[in-house]
């Protein structure tokens, strides 16, 4: 595949080929980097000093995960349940004649390939968010993680991608900003399991393929434990290195089994014969692959299988029938997959082949790398051209920049996604709420007041992205209006835009809806299953800047007469507000109908309105009922740094049917908002107020506020901790203590640890010392508490003096024959084998060439197994750990 690991080399791609040649962009500043890579932000966006960040994990870490000891498990947790979808509706659909049960599933790097900062949200705007939900069935990660521990200063960002000197994790985690994104929309979310001879070093598949005593698969059951704990549905499973042995394809297929039946979503890489085990890029469902999805004898393995590239209309078409013969549904199993990151809009692999003799699609569709449109845009770290982003984006997805039928793609050009998959929606029930956030802005507005000046990016709580981008109506000649989300006067729109930028009533964005009205016009905006009862409304909060005398509607298409537009006039709409307005349309008479496109309608007056506009802010449909949330509970400040200027808040969770999301407030200000129960905050420089938390339920209805107020003012100013080699652990505050002051010291992962202290002060104190912690790192919290103010905490490292020994057991010596296994110790960095004083070389991945010692991650597999120089030689093994401490083993005397 590309993109999860820094070769970026397509699987099955041809000789030569590379991704990395494709794709290299260098960026103003970036030296060396490849486009690809996500470097890290600079400046105010920065990644705080304790933000928590997401990591991978090789088959070691795997094996022994513990929530409890795992950096930022509690912290990273997407908590959206999936959404159910609604059932199919072609009479509704842009395309009636698509076939809804064509399956897509897009491939990509979510925010972005950054192998240090993968947050599920942070404060930039220009980061990547996927907005065409509505086109996807199954989103899966697609990135390189640096394996739990790898210190970051072995990356150097400006180091051409073969530099990578340190550990990718095997498995790799789907963000739990996207997660929660996708879950919204009713999408999937897969993690990735990825082997290869190079890119994840001497990770082997077969670490997974043990089993215990009673024939199961225990990685099979962590990875179950690791994707319920972080919310997501599954795997993709790309099995790239040079062999599968004969005799463990049986076993892979078990395993495979056990992971579905451990309730999770399994897609299989078309990469392995399923007779021999040897790579193979079959290009097409056979016999030889489908052994991995629909076993004879075994059943069901896998859900769906992606189809390496180099199909074609035939290879397509006998594709759809294998899946037949098994009694598959070729439309939600067989994915034909486009490399999307390397050839962007010029691809050589024509969807127009997957289309059968009836002109619809035989096979499902995946595409790899959807994410170029900003990962491999040389001003993609630029706000000024999102604009261009976003343009990018909806040509691929829809085959028009614009959205509209007037630049709507030649033949032979790129069609977009929606040429062969039908829209589909999560807008069901009698409720849905939206303000057009697309989860980024350069500023946050609540109830139409800018909230807060930073930027930006929060996929987590986007909202359910209009259906069509753009599905616009003139009934005369004219060109419609435009659309485009106006994220407010800081925003760069595209060139063809001239409305005054408003910003947003609620979030980051409201929608733009402009030009030269001289018709009446039809905006459809949401695809829709909703009932209506004798409460139905909704709720319309517009902004419009200049008098005239045209009309905004309600349009809404009802399902028992879906060639018919209703619309339903707001009256006064031809007026010019002051600021926003919100308004309310009755829809009780609708009673017992089923709401199936939502829109707005525009009214031409008697004479053509030049430079039309309206910002919609909200748009609410409720059922009459009552569904404000209860206040929030348990709101507390969890930790405070001050020294680094950062904030954890936690919460009680409540359930998702009744709370969308919580939103935080710092005296007035927004400080971020999340469906979880915990809340990271950098820049925080607050010294006194009150912290609020309030719930937001899925009708866009806010709860009372519960409140915290802080008080750093009458505290001990700026905390910090320094752990000694002894064992021992200072803290030191700036100002003394006025009262008696309690001060704890305890490990960030008690389930490592379990080390924890605490002590009185008396007034005037500035530090206090503490013994007996632990000397083989982790991370240690300490915290004064005084009898007044809000307590305030410091972060850091315990000391790292110890390294365990590699043990004998671990290697095989025969001779001159000397077989090592990687050390499984969470923390070692080399391992350097010595014969009679002189180092044994190993061979590194990406042909780098030997070097003297074993590298964690850059090591090759294969050089695992050493040939000696001679049979009675001492042999001694040296492990140091990522703190330069070193252990000696001696493997053989001599």
């Amino acid at each position: 595949m590309a993109r999860q690991r820094p070769s970026r080399r397509a699987p099955g791609a041809r000789a030569g080929t590379t991704l990395a040649a494709a794709l290299a962009v260098t960026l103003a500043g970036a030296g060396a980097a490849a486009a690809s890579d996500t470097l890290p932000w600079e400046g105010d966006s920065a990644k705080g000093a304790n933000q928590p960040y997401q990591h991978g994990y090789n088959p070691d870490a795997l094996l022994v995960w513990d929530p409890a000891t795992d950096p930022g498990a509690e912290l990273l947790r997407a908590r959206v349940p999936l959404q159910e979808r609604a059932d199919a509706d072609a009479s509704t659909q842009r395309d009636p004649s698509l076939p809804a049960e064509t399956q897509a599933l897009t491939l990509a790097g979510d925010y972005g390939n950054a192998f240090f900062e993968s947050h599920p949200y942070t404060n930039e705007f220009s980061q990547h968010l996927f907005s065409f939900w509505q086109y996807t069935d199954v989103y899966a990660s697609w990135h390189g993680m640096a394996s739990g521990g790898v210190p970051e200063d072995l990356y150097d960002p400006e180091a051409e991608w073969t530099q990578r000197w340190f550990e990718f994790g095997a498995v790799n985690l789907p963000n739990p900003g996207y997660t929660n994104a996708a879950h919204r929309n009713g999408v999937r979310s897969l993690g990735g399991i990825f082997f290869s001879d190079n890119d994840r070093g001497s990770q082997d598949y077969r670490e997974l393929l043990v089993r215990d005593e009673d024939g199961g698969f225990p990685a099979a059951r962590k990875l179950a434990e690791i994707a319920e704990h972080f919310g997501f549905d599954g795997y993709f499973v790309n099995q790239e290195q040079s062999k599968v042995a004969a005799e463990d394809v049986d076993v892979y297929q078990d395993f495979l089994a056990q992971l579905r039946a451990e309730g999770l979503y399994v897609q299989w890489y078309d990469s392995v014969d399923g007779g021999t085990g040897d790579k193979l890029y079959e290009n097409e469902f056979t016999p030889r692959n489908s052994p991995f999805v629909r076993d004879a004898d075994k059943g069901d393995l896998a859900d769906s299988i992606f189809l390496n590239y180099w199909w074609d209309h035939d290879k397509l078409t006998a594709s759809a029938e294998h899946a037949r013969s098994l009694g598959l549904n070729p439309r939600e199993t067989v994915f034909a997959g486009v490399e999307a990151g390397m050839y962007q809009f010029d691809q050589p692999y024509d969807l127009q082949d997957n289309l059968g003799a009836d002109g619809t699609p035989m096979n499902a569709i995946a595409t790899l790398g959807a994410d170029f449109v900003h990962a491999d845009f040389a001003d993609k770290t630029d706000d000024a051209a999102q604009a261009q982003v976003f343009d990018r984006e909806r040509r691929w997805w829809t085959g028009s920049p614009t959205g509209t039928d007037a630049t709507a793609p030649a033949e032979g050009e790129w069609q977009g996604m929606s040429s062969y998959v039908a829209e589909r929606t999560a807008v069901t029930g009698t409720t849905f709420a939206t303000t057009f956030n697309t989860g980024h802005g350069l500023g946050y507005w609540h109830d139409g007041e800018l909230s807060s000046d930073a930027e930006w990016g929060n996929i987590g709580v986007q909202d359910l992205p209009v259906t069509w981008q753009w599905w616009t109506e003139a009934a005369g000649d004219e060109d419609p209006l435009q659309v485009d989300h106006d994220y407010g006067p800081e925003y760069a729109p595209a060139d063809r835009f001239g409305y005054e930028p408003l910003g947003a009533y609620e979030g980051g964005s409201s929608l733009a809806v402009s030009g030269d009205l001289a018709s009446d016009n039809l905006v459809r905006l949401f695809k829709s299953d909703l009932d209506v009862t004798g409460g139905t409304s909704v709720e319309l909060t517009y902004a419009k800047p200049a008098d005239d005398d045209t009309q905004l509607t309600l349009a809404v298409v009802l399902a028992s007469d879906p060639e018919q537009v209703v619309e339903v006039p707001v009256e006064g709409s031809g007026a010019a507000t002051d600021g926003w307005r919100t308004v309310e349309v009755d829809l009780s008479e609708y009673a017992g109908e089923t709401i199936s496109t939502l829109g707005l309608g525009f009214r031409a007056g008697d004479q053509p309105v030049a430079d039309y506009q309206v910002n919609v802010g909200k748009l609410a449909v409720t059922d009459g009922t009552d569904r404000t949330p209860d206040r929030p509970r348990g709101f507390e400040v969890d930790r405070a740094l001050t020294s680094t200027d950062e904030l954890f808040l936690r919460w009680d969770l409540d359930d998702y049917d009744d709370v969308a999301r919580y939103d935080v407030y710092a005296d007035g200000e927004y400080l971020g908002g999340v469906y979880d129960d915990v809340l990271y905050a950098k820049h925080f420089t607050g010294t006194r107020g009150t912290l609020e938390l309030v719930a937001v339920g899925h009708d866009g209805s806010e709860s009372a506020p519960a409140t915290v107020r802080y008080d750093f003012t009458r505290g001990p100013g700026d905390v910090t901790a320094a752990a000694g080699k002894d064992g021992s652990v200072t803290v030191s505050w700036d100002e003394p203590v006025r009262s008696r002051t309690v001060v704890t010291v305890a490990a960030d992962d008690a389930g490592r640890h379990g080390y924890a202290r605490r002590t009185a002060v008396r007034p005037g104190a500035t530090e206090a010392t503490f013994d007996g912690a632990p000397t083989r790192g982790g991370d240690l919290v300490a915290t004064v508490s005084p009898a007044a103010g809000t307590p305030v905490s410091a972060a850091g490292p315990f000391a790292d003096t110890e390294v365990e020994a590699y043990p004998a057991s671990a290697a095989t010596l025969d001779g001159t024959s000397l077989r090592l296994t990687r050390p499984t110790l969470a923390d070692w960095h080399t391992l350097t084998v010595y014969e009679d004083g002189e180092p044994v070389s190993f061979d590194t991945t990406y042909s780098q060439g030997e070097r003297p010692q074993m590298i964690r991650g850059r090591t090759t597999l294969a050089a695992l197994d050493v040939t000696l120089s001679s049979g009675d030689s001492q042999v001694v093994a040296v492990l140091e750990d990522y703190a330069g401490n070193q252990a000696r083993t001696v493997l053989r005397e001599g």
